[in-house]
């Protein structure tokens, strides 16, 4: 498990920079990141390769965060660390849900392993 653990932090860390990169290319280029209905709006206008990854992503979001905090309630983590994820999804979604995903998976290990 320590090894798919590092593999997800190490993507989150690797995608969040790879997305910031072009986040920030965008907004040297005029664009305002704190105005995210253009930012995906721009994205999803740019072609249809563009525009079916900006769909997909946004679902991939809405979910997200619909999601983390009723199941870090649910699995023990609590309502806090389900919000700060939400926050982090902020920062990208590539990056709040693989981190998500290893503290739900050793914060059950622990809860396994203590019952």
């Amino acid at each position: 498990m320590a090894a798919r653990h590092a593999l997800y932090i190490l993507i989150a860390v690797a995608s969040a920079a790879a997305a910031w990169w072009h986040g920030i290319a965008w907004a040297r280029d005029g664009g305002n990141l704190l105005l995210l209905p253009t930012f995906f709006l721009d994205a999803y206008r740019s072609g249809s390769a563009a525009a079916f990854l900006t769909i997909d992503i946004l679902a991939v979001w809405l979910v997200f965060m619909i999601w983390v905090v009723p199941d870090a309630v649910r699995v023990g983590l609590g309502a806090r660390k389900g919000w700060l994820y939400f926050a982090l999804s902020f920062v990208g979604t590539c990056f709040a849900f693989p981190l998500y995903l290893v503290a739900r998976e050793r914060h059950l290990a622990k809860a396994s392993a203590a019952g």
